[in-house]
């Protein structure tokens, strides 16, 4: 009497099976002529290379004949993680901050009282930021960057968390000369004792106080808002559920922890002042060049 089909049938199933194949040597020839089978044809003949020069022109050709009515999309234009960083888009959509996580703020008990416009309700006790203010409110700090930037002012981004530091210096660098960043730590007296801190030469020299001031983590550097106020320097911050808006003067309502969304805010603002410097470049050279034909006019008369 055997146990084996009512403890473990499946197993006796499985070996039976097997027995049978091993018995059958049919299925065996079977199983290798379909392997065989499914080998690539070798090229014998001058015929049969031909044939595949013959059948490789006939894929191409209709590669090329359908290739204009399938996706454009490659590698290239295809998006990535990182592009946020590295191949910023110059607008912001909804899609955009909601993927980079800038919804999510605080615990709603951690709420500041005059957060209360920008918050959208709450779910699973955080508080949950309304991207329909977040927008046209970054929207409108990259046309005041656009419009410091095309007045030749300086622009500074701080960002001194380990994660922002690479986001602030990747802005600063799309400005150019007119861009700088704040990545490790924020000097205190920078603005307000600059005298001290810089030298009264280098103060007369060179323009030491920024034109703006744009702080991705604002709470770690109320320093630098306190000295920007002192000077009266604007100043545009991500703000959170729980800070207060009023800290800055062009608040961007969104998460200040989420580093997608630093990179996203601070990549729209970099476009926007690469654009201004841009914008004044060629005004100037259309300036220059009215300038040439008004001394060529009136060398002529």
């Amino acid at each position: 009497m055997s146990f084996q089909p009512t403890i473990r049938p499946w197993l006796v199933a499985s070996v039976n099976s097997s027995k049978a194949f091993r018995r059958n040597p049919l299925k065996r020839n079977i199983r290798c002529l379909s392997t065989e089978e499914s080998q690539p044809r070798r090229l014998e003949t001058s015929r049969d290379w031909t044939e595949f020069q013959v059948q490789r022109a006939e894929v191409k050709t209709l590669i090329e004949k359908f290739s204009e009515y399938g996706s454009t999309q490659g590698p290239e234009n295809t998006f990535q993680p990182r592009d946020a960083l590295h191949k910023p888009t110059s607008q912001a959509t909804l899609s955009a901050l909601l993927a980079s996580g800038a919804h999510f703020g605080h615990a709603s008990t951690r709420m500041n009282p005059n957060f209360m416009p920008y918050a959208y309700g709450t779910r699973a006790g955080i508080t949950i930021i309304d991207l329909d203010q977040t927008l046209p409110m970054l929207r409108r700090a990259a046309n005041l960057v656009r419009s410091v930037a095309y007045a030749d002012g300086q622009i500074v981004f701080v960002g001194t968390r380990p994660d922002l530091r690479l986001p602030v210096q990747k802005a600063a660098e799309r400005l150019g000369s007119q861009g700088f960043h704040v990545g490790d730590r924020w000097l205190p007296g920078t603005l307000t004792n600059k005298i001290q801190m810089h030298g009264l030469e280098v103060v007369k020299s060179t323009r030491v106080v920024p034109d703006l001031v744009i702080l991705l983590n604002p709470l770690s550097n109320m320093n630098a808002i306190r000295e920007c106020a002192i000077e009266h320097v604007p100043t545009i911050g991500i703000i959170d559920s729980n800070v207060d808006p009023r800290v800055v003067m062009y608040p961007i309502p969104a998460n200040d922890e989420s580093t997608r969304t630093a990179e996203l805010v601070a990549g729209v603002l970099s476009i926007a002042g690469r654009e201004g410097v841009a914008l004044r470049i060629a005004e100037g050279r259309r300036r220059e060049e009215r300038d040439q034909k008004k001394s060529r006019y009136n060398r002529q008369n």
